[in-house]
Formats: structure tokens, sequence, C-alpha cells
């Protein structure tokens, strides 16, 4: 019997993400509603508790009463909003965060969906924390530009249609200006940091891609390594698994700049260290597509981790 798998919020941008890489599934029946029903309570219902995987692509309200609606239910979840990635009963659906973390999504019921942003900068951070290279005290700041797409349908109309009311015509701008962004708490939390980093997100225009930054400084780290060092131990973080790809100094030390779109329309992630050998800073870089592994892929991928897939 095909596992069935319901999208919650199929018709908004993550969800149509989810919905097209698994169109061309054989071993999945897909249970959906159709556009004009989607807001039958009843129907949604029947749905979510039919499915043994149901996909909430939704507003961390509706999130949260969806949930509510499964409990006493077999039904395991995947959330993509922000509602559950710090509640201790959830398991943070990143695979690569740590050795065990795939296990603890293959065997969980509620797995939280990381965002964008924090995937990217998460998977600087965690490496050092971890290898002790970094301290809790850290100062940490990210820096990032995201593809429009992760604004939803709403940014991506005003993007596109130059006969929107609020029609943008910025290339590229900066916003959390009040340094509030809503990510913060996973990044802290998943980062094992005491304090939130300051974290400075952008938007561009370009449909998907995503570059994060994290600078740091080498003479602030324990044992004042090198940047060979910290290639080294991001190098063994990520070894053993395919999605997260750990560029090779020779690689990123002739590349003149990086291109926010280099994994556009792939699931995947590249992580690079950049800086010069000898040199008392090194930049630290994460390339991901943000509906990829920064959301729709990461779903998809958590999604087969549940059920035992590959």
């Amino acid at each position: 019997m095909k596992p069935k798998i319901f999208i919650d919020g199929e018709h908004g941008t993550t969800g149509l993400q989810i919905r097209t890489r698994l169109a061309g599934r054989t071993d999945l029946e897909i249970l959906s509603i159709p556009e004009e029903e989607r807001r039958n309570k009843d129907l949604r219902a029947d749905l979510l508790r039919s499915a043994d995987i149901a996909i909430l692509c939704l507003p961390d309200d509706a999130s949260r009463e969806a949930v509510i609606l499964l409990e006493g239910h077999a039904t395991r979840i995947i959330d993509t909003s922000t509602a559950h990635r710090t509640h201790s009963s959830w398991v943070y659906g990143f695979a690569e965060l740590e050795a065990l973390q795939a296990q603890r999504i293959r065997e969980a019921r509620l797995v939280a969906n990381p965002g964008c942003y924090p995937t990217g900068a998460i998977s600087l951070i965690r490496p050092l924390r971890d290898a002790g290279l970094m301290n809790s005290d850290y100062p940490v700041t990210v820096n990032a530009v995201s593809g429009y797409t992760g604004g939803g349908k709403q940014m991506i109309t005003q993007m596109e249609d130059v006969n929107h009311p609020e029609h943008m015509t910025e290339n590229n701008f900066l916003y959390g200006l009040n340094l509030k962004h809503k990510h913060l708490p996973e990044m802290q939390m998943y980062g094992k940091l005491d304090h939130a980093p300051i974290f400075a997100p952008s938007v561009g225009r370009f449909p998907q891609g995503m570059i994060v930054q994290v600078p740091v400084y080498l003479d602030h780290l324990k044992g004042k390594p090198t940047l060979a060092d910290v290639h080294k131990e991001l190098t063994a973080h990520y070894s053993g698994q395919k999605v997260v790809r750990v560029v090779p100094l020779e690689e990123s030390t002739a590349m003149a700049r990086v291109d926010a779109e280099m994994l556009a329309d792939t699931d995947g992630m590249n992580l690079f260290v950049f800086g010069s050998e000898g040199g008392k800073q090194i930049n630290l870089v994460a390339v991901l597509d943000n509906l990829g592994k920064g959301a729709s892929g990461a779903a998809v991928q958590n999604m087969n981790l549940m059920l035992g897939l590959s």
C-alpha cells in the first residue's frame, strides 16, 4: 500500500514546489484538495487525518491549528512554518545538522522544516561549535541575500507584475531592519549560541537562490585556527552524505565571485571558506536555493527519511 501524502497549503509557493517534486513519483499516493475547496474545514480535516504524512505549508497560526486537528491521530507531520522550529517536542528537519539527526527525523512523528536563511547560517556555525573552535558567546553576524520567491505569492506578484499597485522596482533591498527577524530563535538554538546573531537579510531581483555569509575572526576562535583548519572541520562534519558539499579550497581560491543563483532549481547546498592563507579573517559562505534545500527540497528530503526511502 502506497504511503498517503497530503500537502496542506499546496497552492502556495512552497506547496507548489513540493507538489512539483512529487509529480513523477509512483511510490506515493498524493491526497489533494481543489483550490476552490481549500477553505472547506471538514474536507481538509478528513484529508489531514487520512494521510500517513501531512506536509504543512501554512502561516504559523494555521499550522498550529492543523496540529491540533491531528491530536490523537497517527498522521505524521512536516511543518514548513516557523511555528514549531524551537519546540522541544519537534525534531528539527536539518538532516545534516549532526551525526544522528537523519535518524531522529526518520523516527519522528513531528518534524519542523528549517527556514532558508537558518539552513545556510547553521550549516556554517554548527560545525565550529561542535568542534570546539567557536565559543558559545562568539558575536556571530549573518549577512544574506535571497531570491524574491522567499517572500511568497505576494512578493512574487509585487516583483513581477509592473501593473501591481505595490510593484517593487528595487533590484536589491535590505529588510528586517529592527534586528528581530523570525528566523533568529532557530539560528541561536541550533547554532548553540548564547545570543542571537546580528542578522542582515536582503532580497534581490532574481527568483530563486541564496547566499548566506558568516564572517569570522580567526584570532577569536579557540586555538587560533587557520583557514585550512576551519575548512577541515567543515569537511569532516559533512562527510558521508550527498546533500551538503564543502567546496575544496583549491576550487574556492580560484573563484572571482559567487553567484546567488548557482544552485537554483536544485536541492543541494554548497559551503565555502574564503580568505587568504595566513590572514586573520575568513568568510564562511553557504549557497542554496531558497525554495530547494531552503524549503520544499528539504521537506521532500525529510519526507523520504520518514518513509525510510533514499
